[in-house]
């Protein structure tokens, strides 16, 4: 049968699971924003020293993903999640022994980047591609605004954890809650409809799935790189990935907070604004889901790569200005355009590689990350060097402005 007893598909509640690791793990890989004040504090670490480890974070966030494809393939959504919120738990928890900075580029670095590439966007990727036909851009959408809601439900409270109780009970609040969602993924997360006797939604009656990889997952995923990067569409899409990861992650996510800490505001409250760009995130990437099905992927990501760059470029005046309505204003505007690429950068994967779309989409979201560390470390030697932040993000928004149009010069590639 294909649906529940209660006549509810079995795809929507392995998209609700999903929905919740997704949602821990953008949490928890947000987490150094509001460490890096109280570690320069206690340790005296320069910003550029922090952003180094958070740095790392983001390169393995993206770089494990396509590998995580493959093993999702070979092994299974359920273990390769469950093993990734161990690693995040053991990172988060051993941060609060250590004592120089290259244990933070261990424990946040290394550790927890493993743990939450292995359940990036790649994760929502497989899932829609196993468990829904139909959809899928609306699903895609809501996956991805799980990234957003991470975000709202955890920096405010890490922040004012980390302003109260400690910089490490934040970290062990993040390690408990990494364990408290390993049994429910184990229980109630499935590889694939036939293991509960049914089919993906919107399948067609009969319709044969593809059996299971049985291949190296590491030699899959390199296999799998070495051909789509014979492709042009590859590249753009990669090239504007790196663009967008420095932009979001990269740059506002790891250095919003102390940037407004400059300029005289409050951790607590610039972690609020960053909570409020959550919070329209989720309407935004909802809402690119659903255009995804309906509207060509590439202009969509023209559009909203055009607007991000000018929005970032007006940034630097509204902190000097500290007038709250008009910060408010581009928080609003930045939220709704955040994580709204991702969508239509699926689902161009998907229709130019066709099965290979998740690990392709995988190694794209890899070169996110890339430019993600990229402006990590950027921004703070920016900061250290010059006092401020203005250079980087001007530099983001110029670089936005030409992803624009890389994404529009994507041609329509047949599927293969």
């Amino acid at each position: 049968m294909s649906t529940t007893r209660r006549g509810l598909h079995r795809a929507w509640y392995v998209a609700a699971v999903a929905f919740v690791a997704i949602l821990g793990s953008a949490g928890f890989r947000a987490t150094p924003g509001v460490l890096i004040t109280p570690l320069q504090e206690e340790f005296g670490w320069s910003a550029g020293t922090i952003s180094l480890a958070v740095s790392v974070n983001l390169v393995l966030y993206g770089l494990t993903a396509p590998f995580a494809a493959a093993l999702m393939d070979r092994f299974g959504m359920r273990r390769v999640v469950a093993v990734a919120l161990l690693l995040i738990a053991a990172g988060s928890g051993l941060t609060v022994l250590m004592t120089a900075s290259w244990q933070l580029l261990l424990c946040w670095g290394v550790l927890v980047g493993l743990g939450t590439g292995s359940m990036a966007l790649v994760f929502a990727a497989t899932v829609v591609d196993r468990w829904f036909v139909r959809h899928r851009g609306l699903v895609t959408g809501v996956l991805t605004a799980a990234g957003a809601t991470g975000q709202l439900v955890f920096l405010p409270v890490l922040a004012q954890l980390a302003q109260g109780p400690g910089w490490r009970f934040a970290s062990l609040t993040v390690a408990v809650a990494a364990l408290a969602v390993v049994p429910f993924v184990w229980w109630l997360l499935r590889d694939r409809p036939e293991d509960v006797g049914t089919t993906a939604l919107g399948a067609a009656p009969g319709a044969v799935r593809p059996e299971p990889v049985r291949t190296n997952a590491a030699l899959r995923a390199v296999t799998v790189l070495v051909s789509a990067a014979r492709t042009r569409p590859f590249w753009l899409l990669a090239g504007g990935f790196a663009i967008c990861g420095a932009s979001t992650n990269g740059l506002v996510g790891t250095h919003f907070i102390p940037a407004a800490h400059d300029h005289g505001m409050a951790e607590p409250v610039a972690a609020g604004l960053l909570a409020i760009i959550g919070i329209f995130d989720i309407a935004g990437t909802i809402a690119s889901g659903w255009l995804s099905d309906k509207v060509d992927p590439k202009v969509l990501l023209g559009v909203y790569y055009a607007l991000r760059g000018l929005s970032l470029m007006v940034l630097p005046g509204l902190f000097a200005a500290t007038t709250e309505p008009s910060m408010l204003i581009f928080i609003i505007f930045y939220g709704l355009d955040w994580v709204a690429t991702v969508p239509p950068t699926v689902a161009l994967c998907r229709r130019i590689y066709g099965a290979d779309g998740a690990v392709v989409f995988g190694w794209v979201f890899g070169s996110h990350q890339v430019g993600a560390a990229i402006a990590a470390v950027g921004a703070g030697l920016t900061r250290d060097h010059l006092g401020a932040y203005d250079l980087a993000w001007y530099a983001a928004g110029a670089l936005c402005l030409l992803a624009a149009g890389m994404s529009l010069a994507i041609g329509h590639a047949r599927g293969r």
